[in-house]
């Protein structure tokens, strides 16, 4: 169980939330949301002690399993041991009990032996590695990689080693925030399936739908400068926190409707003979007076993409037999395929196995090795790479204004502030440099800038990442309208059933495609 006592938070003039008090119990899943910025990360270093709250305190079982972010701590760590690091007691405990061997023993250094030996006895650690390999093993990470040192092995493979030290231990609560990111589609599966057996109290945060709906039992929403509890996942919170507000709202107008009769009243008849009934008039207009509601934080980002007026032909890539491999075993090894005007297709499948690869070719960032990528008549080819660095210098001080103006020669002004506040960069937002934006901000301005030049053609490299989930959902409705073609990588379920109707599938026996839903796919295969 975990219990917030009157918390409060200022960042700077902004209050993020004030005087809540909230526990969480165990048993539930709660999912926190909020849209970027409203505090959910903060809120998380809160409750583990890594930041102070402006006032309140916070009550925490002895043990809180967390989603380390400082990978870099552990680079000349073994992945194996980085994973046991998760219960600081255990590793602190096996350390000292390692050194004091080392040693020559004495009756004094016997008898703390003893005391660490019922420690690691208590904490399991008889069994620590064994565990430790189950996660590992669970998280799809290759038998040759549990001895390496952590910077030895890949960045989206140490993400994931730190998932597994959170998790390690068995905790009685646990804190994840975006657990999801850098996880393929069945390790997000593994994943899901793990937490529902999970006995302790959870918050996650996540900006993904779909393991929200999965995972949750109960929704912490950031809102209006507090925290509300609502039952159930994040569908059925938006549902019941929309209903909420429209009722107070229709109550509001209703009480101002009365209030405006009761004044005409009052000014009608309040020099003459019916004063009792003035009075009375007056006290129930004191007492109809609305409800301040506060306004809500959320902000959704307004996303369509056109496609030029002159349309491509038909036949929009032809992909003969390309083959690419980089200094060692080929990642795409005689793919042949062909796209044609109006395919809306999701590239999925493990990470590592060339995706990303393949999304760079057709984009013309990267050459195949053999093989042939014939373009079409007429295509303009849109990107957004995963790499944001690959299209925002994020070093420049260049502003958005300037870096939006540069994606279209020959376009008004008023077109880069109508995208920009699309895209929810109000104001002198407008001028703010491109050093300054966070992930989220980053992603939205390459989509406006997606917006901005009417390509025939789309390919989007995990789009969603870094994106709140009121933005994954209106890039879903975009994708899902837009008249031209469509090609994406994304891990995100939610995002793929709204923006695809083929799947080109990276499996272990190599790429496959389906003509169809995801759901469809899936259902296919199992």
């Amino acid at each position: 169980m975990i219990t917030l006592n009157s918390i409060t938070k200022k960042v700077g003039t902004r209050l993020l939330f004030e005087d809540v008090t909230v526990t969480f119990n165990q048993g539930c899943r709660y999912g926190l949301t909020g849209p970027n910025g409203s505090g959910k990360s903060t809120l998380l270093k809160i409750v583990m002690g890594i930041e102070e709250p402006t006032s309140g305190s916070v009550s925490l079982p002895r043990k809180v399993g967390f989603l380390n972010q400082n990978i870099e701590d552990f680079a000349n760590e073994k992945v194996i041991n980085t994973i046991i690091m998760g219960n600081k007691r255990l590793w602190d405990t096996l350390i000292e009990r390692d050194h004091l061997y080392e040693e020559e023993m004495t009756d004094e250094g016997g008898m703390r032996l003893a005391e660490l030996e019922e420690i690691v006895a208590e904490e399991e650690g008889y069994t620590a590695e064994s565990d430790a390999e189950m996660l590992l093993e669970g998280m799809g990470l290759p038998k040759e990689m549990w001895h390496e040192k952590m910077h030895a092995v890949p960045v989206d493979i140490q993400f994931r080693v730190m998932l597994c030290q959170a998790l390690f231990g068995d905790p009685p609560a646990l804190i994840l925030d975006e657990p999801t990111n850098h996880l393929d589609l069945e390790s997000i599966t593994w994943l899901e399936n793990f937490l529902h057996q999970y006995s302790g109290t959870l918050i996650v945060v996540s900006h993904d739908r779909h393991f929200l709906n999965t995972v949750t039992t109960d929704i912490a929403d950031i809102d209006y400068e507090t925290i509300i509890l609502y039952p159930g996942n994040y569908d059925e919170m938006v549902v019941a926190k929309t209903s909420v507000r429209e009722r107070a709202e229709h109550e509001n107008k209703a009480k101002e409707k009365k209030v405006a009769q009761l004044r005409e009243f009052v000014s009608k008849f309040g020099a003459g003979t019916r004063a009792s009934q003035v009075q009375s008039r007056l006290r129930e207009i004191d007492r109809l007076q609305p409800t301040d509601l506060k306004k809500s934080n959320i902000q959704r980002p307004y996303i369509r993409f056109y496609p030029p007026e002159k349309p491509s032909g038909q036949m929009v890539f032809r992909i003969d037999d390309i083959y690419k491999s980089y200094d060692g075993p080929e990642v795409i090894s005689g793919f042949s395929f062909d796209i044609v005007r109006g395919d809306k297709i999701a590239i999925i499948g493990n990470n590592g196995r060339g995706k990303t690869t393949l999304l760079k070719m057709l984009a013309g960032v990267l050459e195949q090795d053999r093989g042939r990528i014939d373009v079409g008549h007429q295509v303009t080819v849109g990107y957004f790479s995963q790499n944001h660095g690959d299209l925002v210098d994020k070093s420049s001080k260049t502003t958005i204004f300037d870096w939006l103006k540069s994606r279209r020669e020959g376009v008004y002004d008023q077109d880069i502030r109508s995208i920009l506040g699309k895209m929810l960069f109000g104001g002198d937002d407008a001028f703010k440099q491109l050093s300054h934006l966070s992930g989220g901000e980053t992603a939205r301005l390459i989509i406006g800038g997606l917006m901005l030049c009417n390509y025939s053609v789309l390919i989007l490299d995990e789009p969603n990442n870094h994106l709140d989930l009121e933005a994954v959902s209106a890039l879903g409705w975009a994708l899902q309208d837009y008249k031209g073609t469509v090609i994406f990588a994304s891990h995100d379920r939610d995002l793929i059933n709204h923006g695809s109707k083929k799947i080109i599938a990276f499996e272990e026996s190599g790429i496959a495609h389906f003509d169809g839903s995801f759901e469809e796919y899936y259902s296919a295969r199992t």
